[in-house]
């Protein structure tokens, strides 16, 4: 009987395994599709700086998102409508931070900040995510703390052109900022009620940070005016609304929700490397051997810092 029960609490620790092991692999994937994602999205926030306002662009993708999310979440949000209610102070920050505040500021950094230097200073928002989570109690482990500093390396020298001392310009503040509401936002989902499901808190979101920005939509209208309705700046908003927002946000979403907010944010350390990738594949633009030297630190820190065990 004793083999027996042996045998059983091995498979029952093998399948436990197994079952974390899946976990966390979809959790990897998931965070990595939100930040592919969102690397074109700093190029299409750049490509509308003179075109649309930051405000307006802002406002029009989240309408976007929501036309793009609401077949799939409505129903789930009127099931849920009461514990929305309920948890009514967690759901409006959470807007207020990943929806209204945040890729406003993305939207004005890019008026004067180039795309690849918003792909790199974003990419320093796991630090503050890893911060976050200690904060809270979480253990971070060797591994996970030396793949992160290893990363951060890459995208501080990346950012400094080869000098850790090099400063910021005044503008790149704005994305600065951003990057800091991003890692809070981040932060956050961890506390998300569990009973509350992924697609109703999503939509709940989108349509409480829609309303939180129409009125600043609204002195934009009245101050800059509208924008031209073309090719040129529908497909952008196009992108932002339903990849960059309705799909990018529930991947990072439920990433988060299965690996955690730090383990993700390291995966997010991937974003300078595919923006760099996006802008030499689009746009022609060279890349040197200390953009090859930055990748391979931020790649070998994510590949450290983002193992299971770490």
């Amino acid at each position: 009987m004793a083999v027996v029960d042996r045998v059983r609490s091995d498979s029952a620790r093998t399948a436990t395994a197994k079952r974390a092991g899946q976990v966390s692999g979809l959790g990897l994937l998931l965070a990595g599709v939100a930040t592919v994602v969102w690397s074109g999205s700093f190029v299409t926030s750049r490509a509308l700086h003179d075109s649309v306002p930051p405000v307006q662009a802002a406002f029009w993708r989240w309408i976007v998102a929501l036309l793009a999310v609401a077949p799939f979440a409505a129903r789930a949000a009127w099931r849920q409508r009461r514990l929305l209610r309920r948890h009514i102070g967690f759901v409006t920050l959470a807007a207020l931070l990943g929806v209204t505040v945040y890729n406003t500021l993305v939207n004005q950094a890019g008026m004067t900040t180039s795309a690849g230097t918003m792909g790199m200073v974003m990419a320093a928002s796991p630090v503050l995510m890893a911060v976050y989570e200690r904060l809270g109690g979480a253990r971070l482990g060797p591994r996970r703390v030396a793949g992160l500093l290893i990363a951060c390396a890459g995208v501080v020298l990346l950012v400094g052109g080869g000098s850790a001392a090099a400063g910021f310009a005044a503008d790149d503040l704005w994305i600065v900022a951003a990057a800091v509401c991003f890692a809070s936002y981040s932060a956050l989902l961890k506390r998300r009620p569990a009973e509350l499901g992924g697609p109703a808190f999503l939509l709940a979101t989108f349509v409480l940070g829609a309303l939180m920005l129409l009125p600043a939509y609204g002195v934009s209208l009245a101050v800059q005016g509208g924008f031209e309705v073309s090719a040129g700046t529908i497909g952008p908003l196009v992108y932002v609304g339903v990849f960059s927002s309705a799909l990018a946000f529930f991947a990072w979403n439920k990433a988060v929700s299965l690996i955690g907010a730090a383990r993700a944010g390291i995966v997010y350390y991937l974003q300078p490397v595919c923006v760099a990738l996006l802008s030499w594949l689009l746009i022609g633009e060279a890349m040197g051997a200390l953009q090859a030297v930055c990748m391979g630190l931020i790649l070998g820190g994510v590949v450290l810092g983002a193992s299971r065990n770490s």
